[in-house]
């Protein structure tokens, strides 16, 4: 209170604005960088591995951050069966074995930079592409 009795009043304080940092606005302007994961599946090998490599070469190339290939363990599915076609004759069997080979690709890059990267992949290699965050 002042000796008047009366209560001071507070000067006016300017009214709040709404401020847009440069640096965030262009960071809106970029796309989202995603953790992508690239699963390569073949029955050949020879060309799983060049296909993991060109894709490691394309990724590199537009500097982003690459991990792998992850090599994960070889499934071999086996079916044997009889060679005879009527079970008769002498009890001879035949083994059929495929081997399934698998590797990882880790990329923290945009959608579309992924998609530019995966566009030419070889026949025979199966591509599933998973996006986190």
């Amino acid at each position: 209170m002042t000796r008047d009795g009366i209560f001071p009043i507070p000067p006016p304080t300017p009214p709040k604005m709404s401020f847009q940092d440069p640096k965030k606005t262009s960071q809106l302007d970029q796309p989202k960088i995603h953790k992508i994961r690239i699963t390569l599946t073949s029955r050949k090998v020879a060309s799983l591995e060049k296909v993991c490599q060109e894709l490691i070469d394309r990724s590199k190339s537009k500097e982003l951050r690459v991990k792998g290939p992850v090599r994960m363990p070889t499934k071999n599915l086996k079916v044997t069966t009889r060679k005879s076609p009527c079970g008769e004759g002498s009890k001879t069997w035949d083994t059929y074995e495929m081997r399934i080979h698998k590797r990882l690709i880790d990329l923290n890059a945009p959608t579309e930079v992924v998609k530019q990267i995966i566009i030419n992949i070889e026949a025979g290699v199966e591509v599933e592409v998973t996006i986190a965050a």
